[in-house]
């Protein structure tokens, strides 16, 4: 019997570690209008961020239902195996809700239902942990036990290039919003206890590079054995030159960079970069 590690699209997982691990992933949804589409699977990063950059209107996104859930579960359940699902945070989406739905429906003890209390890499980092310790043949309770302890010293670092999508979430007001775009002021966010907030404001593009790399370092223990994540979204050389920060500040284990999906970039839009590690 083998442990397989379920996670979601908003996990914003490189496709090569995904295919590596063998690891499951169930999309989330975006909606333009009418139009529905299954985030990573019917809409690329790219192909997104050329599609909100035409939208009049901006997207909504939708959480997965249970029965995606039973299904993904039964199907490994009938192959002999166990199951990790590790999801985004349940103050952002009802995602991980669903996915307890499911595996209380089923009633199986073969199924460990973890909230991540984060968002993109940083709980992908989490999911990557849980992939590499099933590789080595840890079972359910050890990799539950692992991720739940370490998911408090996750540290969120965003840079929020354009004010519209937390204006339209609710988390800034419009005269904020406003004030800040005349004066060009960046906004960096932090999760803390699974929801997004304002940490710190830089004014400029540049300074939000610099800004992350010095929290990290305020935060950061141990980075040089830690696997950190950077994340953008249609800032490629951005990530790269954060990387390059990090890489000369701090020399960690492992740094990945990808793209933030379609999900998680309707809600902090295009020109985000983030960057993820343990505290």
């Amino acid at each position: 019997m083998s442990v397989t590690i379920i996670t979601d699209s908003t996990a914003d997982l490189p496709k090569e570690i995904i295919e590596e691990y063998d690891i499951k992933v169930l999309p989330l949804t975006v909606n333009f209008g009418d139009r529905t589409y299954r985030d990573g699977v019917d809409l690329t990063p790219l192909q997104f961020y050329e599609l909100l950059g035409k939208s009049s209107e901006l997207p909504t996104t939708s959480q997965i239902n249970p029965p995606s859930f039973i299904a993904a579960y039964g199907e490994e359940i009938k192959k002999g195996n166990s199951v990790v699902s590790i999801h985004l945070s349940s103050k952002g989406s009802g995602t991980y809700q669903s996915a307890i739905i499911a595996k209380n429906t089923l009633d199986s003890d073969k199924i460990a239902v973890i909230d991540s209390l984060g968002y993109s890499m940083g709980f992908g980092i989490q999911v990557l942990e849980a992939a590499r310790m099933a590789r080595e043949g840890a079972g359910v309770q050890e990799i539950e036990n692992r991720i739940l302890a370490g998911r408090n010293r996750m540290q969120y670092i965003f840079g929020v290039d354009t004010l519209e999508y937390l204006k339209k979430g609710g988390r800034l007001s419009a005269a904020r919003a406003a004030i800040a775009t005349v004066m060009n002021i960046k906004p960096i966010l932090q999760v803390k206890e699974g929801e997004l907030e304002v940490l710190d404001k830089v004014r400029g593009r540049k300074k939000v590079i610099s800004r992350i790399v010095e929290i990290a370092s305020e935060r950061g223990r141990d980075l040089s054995d830690q696997t950190m994540a950077i994340v953008h979204a249609e800032c490629l050389e951005d990530a790269k030159k954060l990387r390059d920060m990090v890489e000369e500040r701090f020399n960690p284990k492992e740094i990945i960079i990808s793209d933030i999906g379609c999900v998680i970039g309707a809600h902090v839009g295009p020109g985000t970069l983030a960057l993820f590690f343990r505290e």
